[in-house]
């Protein structure tokens, strides 16, 4: 049975449009005019999708679900399945009320597999722009398991976590950034349209300026004079580093580079780290082999560096390693990682060492970046203040040195 998006009239004149799965076009319109529905465009759910991916290019191709939206889908699927549920009916409820149009048509063509006999997380491998490979090994672990409800309820609560932890990561960036670019914004204004007018004014004093005015007017004129010249240049600059972080080469060494600095590395891998354990834990415990869920977890790890260290565990632990004297070996991971899944390994609860490790990382991540905060919102403010007082005095003083001379 096939999944079709319709749009149709009904006896009122209104135009309708959904989903209804049918085993041809033929039957979908049959079924259309039966729920009293005139249908005027029918277009099968993976066709459609399929020429959505050829019509576009570049980075529209990549376009993704939103993380949210997943997570409620699967806490809803969950729900179901663990009340008992069949699969498809549950794909078909969720979708029919499901407000993403892509996640909408990436259900019901799941829907249509499953009634074919695929499984569901083969199902899930056809629309892999909604779900990722860790979903779909999540997924198949708990079909092999028999315990799939439990294991899309562990799903969702990973999801859940992985946003929030996200959510942290976009606030500790975003708000220095918007600071700094306002700081930065009022400071430019105040250079090319304010300074030049009242500066001016100081060509007919006939005497010599102070050095900060001097300083000041050549930054004004030269802002004024290559100021867009310049942005252009650092619009061209960071369009080209970003196209070059593309190139695999590129962002390896961009990616070592920022392990080696001395806050931001440690940083950065205490955060994937926190990632890789989340993931892991979750797999474990969902039944899947180490190798296996190294092979997940490893699209969760965004730093190249360490996708390559995440690479070399999985091959020592094919070679016979065990995890904790790989991930030893790689010399990359946090101490504590790599203690809790020797304990782990040690009492056979692996699952549950990397999940405290996880949460241990987790809250040192949002200490780090609260206290950050906290300190570099008065820095950038007191920054700002030093600048414009430096403007400010910079305008004030051969206004003073003129009454200075005008009293002798």
């Amino acid at each position: 049975m096939a999944a079709f998006e319709y749009e149709a009239i009904d006896f009122n004149g209104s135009t309708k449009k959904g989903v209804i799965s049918a085993d041809t076009a033929r039957l979908a319109r049959r079924e259309l005019r039966r729920i009293r529905l005139l249908p005027l465009k029918l277009e099968p759910v993976a066709q459609k999708a399929g020429v959505a991916r050829l019509r576009h290019l570049g980075w529209l191709t990549r376009r993704r679900v939103s993380a949210s939206t997943v997570m409620l889908m699967t806490r809803q699927l969950a729900t179901m399945v663990s009340a008992s549920a069949p699969i498809e009916e549950a794909l078909h409820t969720i979708g029919l009320q499901a407000e993403d149009k892509t996640m909408r048509s990436a259900l019901m063509a799941v829907r249509a597999s499953v009634m074919e006999g695929f499984k569901l997380s083969d199902a899930m491998a056809q629309h892999a722009h909604v779900f990722n490979p860790l979903y779909r090994a999540l997924v198949a672990a708990g079909e092999m398991s028999g315990n799939l409800g439990v294991v899309l309820e562990r799903l969702a609560d990973h999801l859940e976590r992985s946003e929030r932890l996200r959510s942290k990561v976009l606030a500790a960036l975003i708000y220095p950034i918007v600071l700094t670019a306002v700081a930065a914004s009022v400071v430019a204004l105040l250079m090319v349209f304010v300074v030049p007018k009242v500066v001016s004014q100081f060509d007919t004093l006939g005497q010599g300026l102070p050095l900060l005015t001097r300083i000041l007017i050549v930054v004004s004129e030269g802002m004024n004079t290559f100021g867009l010249a310049g942005l252009a240049i650092l619009v061209i600059a960071a369009a080209a580093f970003v196209l070059a972080l593309e190139r695999p080469a590129f962002r390896r060494r961009v990616d070592a580079a920022l392990l080696r600095t001395p806050v931001v590395g440690k940083l950065l891998r205490g955060l994937h780290a926190a990632r890789l354990a989340r993931t892991l834990s979750t797999l474990v415990a969902s039944g899947s082999p180490v190798v296996e869920g190294l092979g997940a977890a490893k699209g969760t790890v965004r730093n190249l560096v360490l996708q390559d260290a995440v690479a070399e565990v999985a091959s020592s632990i094919r070679e016979g390693s065990s995890l904790s004297a790989a991930l030893r070996r790689t010399n990359v991971f946090p101490p504590m990682v790599v203690y809790m899944s020797s304990v782990g390994e040690n009492t056979g609860r692996l699952d549950v060492m990397l999940g405290k490790a996880a949460e241990h990382l987790e809250n040192e991540f949002e200490s780090f970046t609260s206290t950050a905060i906290s300190l570099l919102e008065p820095l950038i403010i007191v920054a700002m203040g030093a600048v414009v007082a430096s403007i400010v005095l910079a305008i004030l003083l051969p206004i003073l040195q003129l009454n200075s001379l005008a009293l002798l």
